[in-house]
C-alpha cells in the first residue's frame, strides 16, 4: 500500500518553486512552472503535476534546455503574435503571450499566438481556461515526441498531439474546457500506471512487435495508438501540421531526434487561436450568445449519466482547496532531496522518459 504526504496548494507551489530555484532555474521560470504544476495538482491531473518536476530538471541537466532564458514576444501580423521560448519551458512564454493574445482577439475578433522553441511537458487546458475566464473562447494545439503509431502502422511517428478548447459561461460559472490527446491515452497516464504497477486498458498501445499489449513497459517501448483508429490518426496529423510546419517549428519525430538525452520533454511549437465571441454576431450581443450556449449544456445534462467536460477537474479543485493534495511519499522524498540541491544518480527509465527516482 502506497504512503502519501498531504500538502495544501500554497505548500505545493512553494515546494515546486524552491525545488526549481535550487536546481538552477531563474525566479521567473521557477514561478511560472510552479504555478502550472500546482494547477495540475489542484485539479488532480497528477500526470502533469509534481510527477513532471523531474522532467524539467532532467532536461535542464542534460543541457538541452535553458532554465534562465527570458522569452521574447513579437508581432508577425496584426492578429498573429509569436513568443520565442528561447529553448526554455512552456509555462513562462505562455504567460508572457496571454495578455497580448487576449487584447488582439478583442480588437480583431480573432487572433493567434505561436509559441516556438519551448520544451513542453504540461497540460493544455490552463492557457485556454485563462482566456475563457476573460470571456473569450480558444483552441490550442501542441505536438510532442514520436510516441504514437499512425492508424494501421506499427512504429511511433506522431506525438500524443493534444488539442484543447474552452468556452466562457455567464454568471460566474466556470468555463467549459476540454483537453484531450489524439492518442487513446496521454503519455503520462501510462507512466503513472507503470510506476503504480497497474495494467493498461485494451486499445491503448502495441508492443515492439506491433501486437496489442496491456503492459505499460511494453507499451512505452512499443507505440501508443490513436483514439478511434483513422479518425484519431487524422487529428494527430492535423496537430502535427498546425504546431509544426505552420509555425516553422518541429514535427514530433524531428523533436524526438533532437532529444538526444531522451528526457521526454520535447521542444517545439504550440498554436493558440483565440476568439472574442461578440465579434461574430451583429450587435456584439455576447449575453445572447452565452444564453444560447447554455441551452446546449442543459440539454446535455438532461440525459442521465452525462457531464460537461472539465466538471471532474472543477470537483477536484473544490476538494483539494479544502483537503489539500495527496503526494506519494516516494515522490515527496525525492522532491525534498531536490529542494536541498541534491540529485539522485539512480533513475527510473520509462522508455526514454527519465524520471529522477
Amino acid at each position: 500500500m502506497q504512503d502519501y504526504v498531504v500538502k495544501n496548494l500554497l505548500q505545493v507551489q512553494d515546494i515546486t518553486e524552491t525545488v526549481m530555484s535550487a536546481q538552477g532555474f531563474s525566479e521567473a521560470q521557477a514561478a511560472a512552472i510552479a504555478r502550472n504544476v500546482t494547477a495540475a495538482e489542484r485539479d488532480e491531473c497528477r500526470h502533469h503535476g509534481l510527477f513532471r518536476v523531474a522532467f524539467y530538471i532532467n532536461t535542464l541537466r542534460a543541457g538541452q534546455a535553458s532554465g534562465t532564458c527570458m522569452p521574447e514576444l513579437s508581432d508577425l501580423a496584426s492578429s498573429v503574435l509569436r513568443v520565442d521560448g528561447k529553448y526554455g519551458f512552456s509555462p513562462l512564454p505562455l504567460e508572457i503571450g496571454h495578455k497580448a493574445l487576449a487584447d488582439r482577439a478583442r480588437e480583431h475578433g480573432i487572433a493567434a499566438l505561436s509559441v516556438n522553441n519551448a520544451h513542453n511537458v504540461a497540460a493544455l487546458w490552463p492557457e485556454v481556461e485563462r482566456l475563457a475566464e476573460e470571456g473569450l473562447c480558444a483552441l490550442a494545439f501542441v505536438a510532442a515526441a514520436p510516441y504514437v503509431a499512425p492508424a494501421g502502422g506499427n512504429r511511433p511517428l506522431f506525438g500524443t498531439n493534444p488539442m484543447a478548447f474552452s468556452w466562457p459561461r455567464p454568471g460566474g460559472l466556470p468555463p467549459v474546457v476540454f483537453d484531450q490527446a489524439s492518442s487513446a491515452s496521454a503519455r503520462g497516464e501510462i507512466q503513472i500506471r507503470l510506476r503504480d504497477g497497474k495494467s493498461l486498458p485494451d486499445g491503448w498501445a502495441i508492443d515492439v512487435h506491433g501486437q496489442p499489449t496491456n503492459d505499460p513497459q511494453e507499451a512505452l517501448q512499443g507505440a501508443q495508438l490513436p483514439f478511434g483508429g483513422v479518425k484519431g490518426s487524422s487529428i494527430a496529423m492535423m496537430v502535427e501540421l498546425l504546431a509544426g510546419p505552420l509555425l516553422g517549428d518541429l514535427l514530433s519525430f524531428e523533436a524526438g531526434e533532437k532529444d538526444k538525452a531522451k528526457t521526454g520533454a520535447p521542444c517545439g511549437g504550440e498554436l493558440i487561436i483565440c476568439m472574442d465571441p461578440a465579434h461574430f454576431v451583429p450587435g456584439k450581443d455576447r449575453e445572447a450568445q452565452l444564453r444560447h450556449s447554455e441551452r446546449l449544456f442543459r440539454k446535455i445534462l438532461d440525459q442521465e449519466g452525462t457531464r460537461l467536460p472539465s466538471s471532474r477537474r472543477y470537483e477536484a479543485r473544490r476538494r483539494t482547496e479544502n483537503e489539500g493534495v495527496r503526494i506519494p511519499k516516494v515522490l515527496y522524498d525525492n522532491l525534498m532531496l531536490l529542494r536541498e540541491g541534491g540529485y539522485t544518480t539512480e533513475r527510473q527509465t520509462y522508455e526514454g522518459d527519465h524520471i529522477a527516482s
